[in-house]
């Protein structure tokens, strides 16, 4: 592909390219670029908004590129500070790995294996002496971090900054120095990182790397950004039905980004939908099915995303159950900790959305609303349990 097409591709649905000039530049030199994207495993999944990074990662591949994806295993220990108004909570290491294991498989359900290189951090950082983190911290000054913005935030409004959070960006320049990337992808949020990295690549003699960014998902609240720590996430994993309800459930106002972000139509057809959307010729409804079918298609084929379609109608507008109902068993015991079963039978990513859900009052027995966290075991067996309005489990004993 010629260098101009190249550039056009790799620009769609882009945020921010610094300097576009020196991209354009290295994707004459004809060789292969080292593109780098760092992903910290802070959480189980992934979803679509990490996909739409590793969307555009993959793109590179396509192109001819390779893709040099960074499992944050000892970042994901300190804590990315980025659009944070306070310190993360740090995690032990054994988090972490449980964490990686999650979202390995899914890295690699989105990315061409022949061009792949994954590569953990802790390879390299784990391995600096204090001499070592003594010499990468003279390659940055404190005003040039007090520049970022959460940072000068946090300072104007008296909140603490700790000291391994201002060396958080100059980690992830340290990963850019090892793997010799010629581009590093990010979020939006990440440009500042993004441009550190450049910098310390420089003081440390390499060539510095062009800075991409890709715009942050909404979550399906329609506000905040995708996150799974305010469970307002789909993950590429959702099965079909519970991934097209989700898309179901997003405010209408949501459905330009998803259609640009989170799906592969042409672009032609795409901005066609959008443009009909904002022009109020096309049906909310109609337009966000064909959206829930092309993201389901796209994860799992077009008959899967038919058949969720279908179960869907079944559940809203026939107001019944799906026809395909998962059974789980229940562990012995008089009392049974409904929490932990919600978790167990994967109708909740933890203990805590399972509570929320319950304390929502969206957690039913049989179509009894369940109020408690409790219940003895005698009332769950045989029963079907729901959360929300798509995930159903028959309990057996």
């Amino acid at each position: 592909m010629e260098v101009a097409e190249q550039l056009r591709n790799l620009l769609q649905g882009v945020d921010r390219v610094v300097p576009e000039s020196e991209l354009m530049e290295r994707l004459a030199e004809g060789r292969p670029l080292r593109v780098k994207l760092g992903m910290d495993p802070t959480a189980p999944k992934v979803t679509l908004g990490w996909a739409v990074v590793l969307r555009k990662l993959r793109q590179f591949q396509e192109l001819g590129h390779t893709a040099v994806l960074i499992v944050g295993d000892f970042t994901a220990q300190v804590g990315d500070p980025s659009g944070q108004s306070e310190a993360r909570r740090r995690l032990s290491a054994d988090e972490v790995r449980a964490h990686a294991q999650g979202v390995l498989e899914g890295f690699r359900r989105l990315l061409l294996p022949a061009s792949l290189e994954i590569r953990y951090n802790s390879e390299w950082l784990a391995a600096l002496d204090m001499h070592g983190v003594l010499e990468l911290t003279s390659k940055v000054t404190v005003a040039q971090l007090l520049q970022r913005e959460d940072f000068r935030f946090r300072l104007e409004e008296g909140l603490p900054i700790s000291l391994m959070e201002f060396l958080y960006p100059l980690l992830q320049g340290m990963d850019s120095v090892a793997v010799r990337a010629d581009v590093e992808l990010g979020g939006s949020d990440q440009l500042w990182n993004l441009l550190t990295g450049r910098d310390i690549q420089a003081r440390y003699g390499s060539r510095p790397q062009i800075a991409m960014t890709v715009p942050l998902l909404v979550g399906t609240d329609g506000h905040q950004k995708m996150s799974q720590s305010l469970g307002n996430f789909i993950a590429i994993d959702d099965d079909p039905g519970e991934m097209f309800g989700k898309v179901m459930s997003l405010p209408d106002e949501a459905m330009p980004q998803y259609f640009r972000l989170a799906t592969d139509l042409p672009e032609t057809e795409r901005e066609s939908l959008i443009a009909a959307l904002e022009e109020g010729t096309a049906h909310p409804g109609e337009t966000k099915r064909l959206l829930g079918r092309s993201i389901v298609g796209l994860y799992w084929g077009e008959e899967s995303a038919l058949s969720a379609e279908v179960a869907f109608d079944r559940v809203f507008k026939e107001h019944g159950r799906p026809q395909e109902v998962g059974v789980f068993t229940i562990p012995a015991g008089t009392t049974i900790y409904l929490p932990r079963i919600m978790k167990e039978a994967g109708m909740a990513t933890s203990n805590a959305e399972a509570r929320r859900l319950i304390a929502q009052g969206a957690v039913r027995v049989d179509g009894e609303k369940v109020t408690v966290e409790e219940l003895p075991r005698s009332a769950l067996v045989g029963r079907v349990l729901q959360a929300g309005r798509r995930r159903f489990v028959r309990l057996q004993d």
